[in-house]
């Protein structure tokens, strides 16, 4: 437990994480971060398409869909990619200072997602490969619906200090 005696220690912000960091080598194969479960809505949907742009009938015009073979209008693709972002969990906070870059990322769509549907994602650490005074994490991306479907899958790579 800390302690919460502020008179014989001094705030440090420079000090203040969510969780211990860990570095590089202490990261192991097989650890999976979890991000908290979410139900999409409309106002999601419509958020996310006046960000992106995207203005396609597939996504708000449910005759549209029906027309073209959907239950009702799909979520984007890259709304439910961003389930994945390694910040939607505590894995970056675990790698605190050590963290360089986000090196790259790939997926595959597998099932399509709806307004009401419940998401669940997780990143999985598949590797760890040391380079020097740096290494590469790559992690496994999964993300399922309310009805245990996997509906998106892919990769993460993050270049961290050693």
């Amino acid at each position: 437990m800390e302690n919460l005696n502020t008179e014989q220690s001094a705030f440090d912000p420079e000090n203040f994480s969510i969780v211990p960091q860990r570095g590089f080598d202490e990261l192991k194969v097989g650890e999976v971060f979890r991000a908290p479960s979410r139900t999409l809505t409309d106002a999601h949907a419509s958020a996310f398409q006046t960000i992106s742009c995207d203005n396609h009938p597939i996504h708000y015009d449910k005759e549209y869909a029906e027309r073209y073979g959907h239950e009702a209008p799909v979520v984007h693709g890259l709304q439910v990619l961003s389930f994945t972002a390694p910040g939607a969990t505590l894995l970056p906070h675990y790698f605190g200072n050590v963290f360089i870059s986000f090196l790259e990322l790939s997926c595959s769509f597998l099932k399509e997602v709806h307004s009401g549907d419940t998401l669940y994602s997780s990143l999985t650490i598949t590797d760890l490969e040391p380079k020097g005074n740096t290494g590469i994490v790559t992690t496994k991306v999964e993300v399922y619906n309310q009805k245990s479907e996997l509906v998106l899958e892919g990769q993460h790579k993050y270049l961290l200090k050693r």
